[in-house]
Parts: C-alpha cells; structure tokens; sequence
C-alpha cells in the first residue's frame, strides 16, 4: 500500500502546476478589475474557510500537535502566503515577467539545497542533472530560445523583491517538511492558507479594493473560482502531501512545469505564440522532471524486486 502511494503522488503532483500556472494566467486578468494583494486576501481567505470547514467536519483538528508547531505553521503563512504574494505583485508592477520568471526558476535548486543542509534529504548525480536539465528548459522557454534576451537584462528593485519572493517560498517548502512531522497535510494547509489570508487582509487595505469585489465580470468570477478551489485548496493541499510523502526536494522540481503550463494555457486560452524553441525548452523540463521523479522510482523498484527475488532464491 505504502508503495501504491508513493507513486500515486508523482501523477497527484503533476496537477499542482497546471493549477498553478493557470493561477498566473487567471490572475493576469482579475488584476484589471480588483487590486492585486486584494485579490489575493480574498482568494487565500475564502480557500483558508473551505479548508477549516472541511477540517471541522471530518474533526481532524490535533490541537496538541498544532501548539508543538505553532511558530513553523506561522512562518509558514508569513513566508508563503503573504511574503511570497506581496513581494510578487510589487514586483511585477517594476521590473519584467521575464526577469521574475528566471528568478523564480531557480526554487527547486534552491529548496533541494536547503533541504539537503538542513532536512538531511539525499542529493545524488541523478538529481543534480535533473535539476540542471530542468532549470535550462525553463530558461529556453522564458527567452524563447533568444541569448540576446539573457544578455539585455536588466536588473533594479523589482528584482530584488522578486528574489524576496524566491527565498519566502523555498523557506515555506522547507519549513512545511518540519510542521508535517507533527502536524496533518492538510491542517498544515488550512492553518497557514487562513492565518496568512489574515495578513493579506491587513495590508491590503491601503488598496481601497474591496468594493471592487462585488462588481467583477463573470469572466473574472469564474477564474477567482478557479484560483479558489483549484489553485489554493487543492494545489497548495497536493503540494504540501507532495513534500511530505517524496520530501522537498523531489516535491520541488514541479514548479518548474508552471511556467510550461501557463504558456500553454496561453496558446490555448489567448492563442499566443509559441515557438520550436520553446517547444524544445518544455521537452527539456519535462525530461528534467522525470529523471529527478519517475525514473528513480522505478529504479528503486526495480532495485527492490531484484533483492526480493534473490532473497526467495536463497531461502529455496
């Protein structure tokens, strides 16, 4: 049973990025109509009301392991609920996508490094090149294949938040390994999406945004759904069972599949272009993926089934 989980997981994992790069497209559009850390108070709050309720009913709430993780679980929704949001959407309003998109790249990298320091995951050649292939597909996909794009950067103030951003979000990754050593998936989701929800809530009351919420279109209705029940709820729930069950590190090479995701959203959603560039920067994330996930799983399987089988040969 525990194996069957174990690679359950890995296809479980490949919805948070779809859900996740969907969110960036989704968001692109309701940020004309309601400010954006509005926007996200009241997507992290009503997913966090979700989450309670659905915690309350199944009354899985393990008070005594809440208190043994309380300041984890709070770091947590300061980093990656609120940290990561607020520095995002400041940054976008001064610097490129493209700049943010490379530095954001880099989490997996970062979270597999802090998780092998400090949380005593494993790190082997096999990881690293996954890493390495991973990292440079996303690369080609963000420049779309263009060296002058690279070289043309120019770096300021948005970037340093986004690099704020970056290290609010590898400190939620890793902090997430330690709370769930005591505390469940899914109240580790639900105490951080609501307590970070709070927060947003304060600091977004500069925006004056509120009001805005009741006059959004259909259109932006329905994607502050999507990003409600699809984006938060369950994709920050699997992200969190992902670290848990595979660890950190392995949990974190999916994000690179966001910015594949969201750019085919984009072809298909807005009929942007893409390139053979691009194309072929995807293939390189996605092989990426597989041998940091899959392919040492079934390695590791078949490891086991060929210690099994000589284990039987020498007890007949």
């Amino acid at each position: 049973m525990e194996k069957e989980q174990s690679i359950a997981i890995y296809f479980w994992l490949l919805l948070v990025p779809l859900f996740w790069g969907g969110a960036f497209v989704a968001a692109e559009h309701i940020i004309t109509e309601i400010p954006p850390v509005t926007a996200a108070a009241f997507r992290f709050g009503s997913a966090g009301i979700l989450l309670m309720i659905f915690v309350l009913f199944r009354k899985s709430l393990d008070v005594e392991a809440i208190k043994k993780q309380w300041l984890t679980i709070l770091l947590m929704a300061v980093t990656g609920i609120f940290g990561y949001n607020v520095f995002f959407f400041t940054a976008l309003d001064i610097t490129s996508a493209i700049n943010g998109s490379l530095i954001v790249a880099t989490t997996p990298v970062l979270i597999t490094f802090g998780a092998v320091l400090f949380l005593g995951e494993t790190w082997n050649r096999q990881l690293g090149f996954g890493l390495f292939l991973s990292l440079l597909g996303v690369i080609v996909v963000i420049s779309k294949g263009s060296l002058a794009t690279i070289m043309n950067l120019e770096f300021n103030l948005g970037d340093l938040l986004f690099i704020g951003g970056l290290l609010c979000w590898v400190t939620h990754g890793l902090l997430g390994k330690v709370a769930m050593r005591d505390v469940s998936p899914t109240v580790t989701t639900t105490l951080t999406t609501l307590t970070g929800s709070i927060f947003l809530c304060i600091f977004s009351i500069p925006e004056n945004g509120w009001d805005a919420i009741f006059s959004m279109s259909a259109q932006a209705w329905g994607e502050m759904l999507f990003m409600i029940i699809c984006s938060s709820v369950t994709g920050f729930l699997l992200w969190n069972y992902g670290i848990k069950q595979i660890g950190a590190s392995k949990a974190s090479i999916y994000m690179n599949l966001v910015p594949i995701n969201t750019a085919l959203l984009a072809v298909g959603l807005y009929a942007s272009p893409i390139t053979w560039t691009q194309i072929i920067g995807m293939i390189m994330v996605i092989t990426g993926v597989y041998f940091v996930t899959f392919h040492q799983y079934l390695k590791n399987k078949r490891a086991h089934q060929r210690m099994a089988h000589f284990e039987n040969k020498s007890v007949k």
